[in-house]
């Protein structure tokens, strides 16, 4: 499990501020639509509580891992709870080490060329390229065109209007934030049917760049 899991999955959806009550609506609403890989953030209030309830209810169906790890303890705590890959918003070698050490796909966030490499020769699977939407898929091709071997996942402000752009430039898949859930919002009907539209369109995007 790694690079060819994510790349299956194509879409990641970070949630920030999700809740025991809300979680299983949005993954559900989301998996209706076609993306099936959470990402639960850890500075959320219980976020271990909420990775557990979510893997424990849709198994195999969902790929559901933390996100914003910042240090290996964390990252333990929440393969523990359930998680299969861990993100980190930096490189952290030993939360890469971590997760490794129990087979869990490992993502590292980073943004210079130097960077990137690092993360990759210390054993990341795949490299969040972040923030990516400061700078855009113009800057995110020029990045993987002297590294090609390395997959790279873009993720901060990518969204149904750009997502077709940084997979057309080399990403294995993409992360998408609150373009895609807004855990604001109330959980009506109506909000849980926008999020499946929305994550049904962003698949389609994402397979009409691939082909």
């Amino acid at each position: 499990m790694g690079i060819e899991e994510l790349k299956n999955r194509a879409v990641v959806a970070v949630i920030r501020g999700a809740t025991l009550e809300s979680i299983i609506p949005m993954a559900n609403a989301l998996k209706e639509g076609g993306v099936t890989a959470l990402e639960i953030t850890m500075e959320t209030p219980k976020a271990l509580a909420i990775i557990e309830k979510a893997a424990d209810v849709f198994g195999d169906e969902l790929l559901v891992g933390a996100g914003t790890v910042l240090d290996p303890e964390t990252a333990r705590a929440a393969i523990m709870a359930g998680s299969k890959f861990v993100f980190s918003p930096t490189v952290n070698v030993e939360t890469i080490r971590m997760t490794k050490r129990y087979g869990v796909i490992s993502v590292p966030g980073a943004f210079t060329p130097t960077e990137i490499l690092n993360a990759y020769e210390h054993g990341a699977d795949v490299i969040k390229v972040f923030p990516a939407g400061t700078v855009g898929p113009g800057y995110f091709k020029n990045v993987a065109g002297p590294l090609p071997h390395i997959p790279l996942m873009p993720t901060g402000g990518i969204n149904l209007q750009n997502a077709r752009d940084y997979i057309r430039a080399g990403a294995v898949a993409v992360g998408v934030g609150t373009s895609l859930v807004d855990p604001a919002a109330a959980l009506t009907e109506d909000y849980l049917f926008e999020v499946t539209q929305n994550a049904r369109k962003l698949m389609e995007e994402v397979q009409i760049a691939r082909r």
